[in-house]
């Protein structure tokens, strides 16, 4: 039986949320299914505070393997994915959905063409997470909504495989791990890991509301209860404290050019 269009669990930002996300997030590695499943879900259920998703054409910049894509078509969305990695596309089988393999920092996309676009992870993988969000902002239409998730190089899981030694410096921590395990960690800081903070990206988003591209909607750490939002308004302690920062964004007005 399809579960398209099946109604979304309301969001509730309780600190039982945050306690369920971390234990999943615990078995990343030896149960993927558990966490991305879970993450997608609720995913989902957060960006449904701000736009509806039912019949949304929704584009995943950094798709993946396709566990966004189950989530956002149980929710009755549109989902198309952008991934650069063949290997990431087709990690649990045929790549889902419409699947566009390319990158994030040039999307072969129209300009507007979707409701929503979101990224979860991903702009601590590019070298240049502003362009990124650029395109991301391009090929959103005017009203529609730009989600950009990330871990912040200063919080806990910065350096995600290599953590907590890039506290002493991402080249150190990558090469460290490399000794110990024999190969390159797949998070290989200044190959496919890079800074990227809370203060940098809130920076982008400020001058894209000045020229009058986007709207603010939301600025939140992704899995803490509601009553520890407010740590995303402390500088410093944002880049440690928020594990995982997302911005919300509402599109202002036509992007220019395609």
């Amino acid at each position: 039986m399809s579960l398209a269009g099946s109604p979304v669990r309301p969001h509730a930002a309780t600190l039982s949320r945050s306690v369920r996300l971390f234990q999943a997030f615990l078995h990343e590695q030896d149960d993927p299914d558990r966490f991305y499943g879970a993450l997608a879900s609720d995913t989902v259920s957060q960006l449904s505070q701000w736009t509806t998703l039912s019949g949304s054409r929704v584009l995943d910049v950094g798709g993946g393997p396709g566990y966004f894509a189950d989530a956002f078509e149980a929710a009755g969305a549109r989902y198309a994915g952008v991934e650069p990695d063949a290997g990431e596309m087709t990690a649990r089988g045929d790549a889902a959905g419409d699947s566009l393999r390319a990158s994030g920092l040039e999307l072969p996309i129209v300009a507007g063409g979707f409701d929503v676009t979101l990224s979860s992870n991903v702009l601590e993988h590019v070298p240049e997470p502003e362009r990124m969000a650029d395109e991301m902002v391009r090929v959103t239409r005017p009203g529609g909504l730009v989600y950009l998730s990330w871990t912040p190089w200063l919080s806990p899981w910065g350096g995600h495989e290599t953590a907590p030694w890039h506290y002493l410096g991402g080249r150190r921590a990558a090469d460290r791990y490399a000794r110990r395990h024999g190969r390159r960690p797949k998070n290989d800081y200044g190959r496919s890991l890079y800074p990227c903070s809370v203060g940098r990206m809130l920076r982008w988003a400020r001058e894209a509301g000045r020229q009058g591209r986007v709207l603010d909607v939301a600025t939140i750490p992704r899995y803490h209860p509601r009553w520890a939002h407010r740590v995303m308004s402390v500088p410093g302690l944002r880049e440690i404290a928020s594990w995982n920062a997302v911005i919300v964004l509402s599109v202002a007005r036509e992007p220019a050019g395609d």
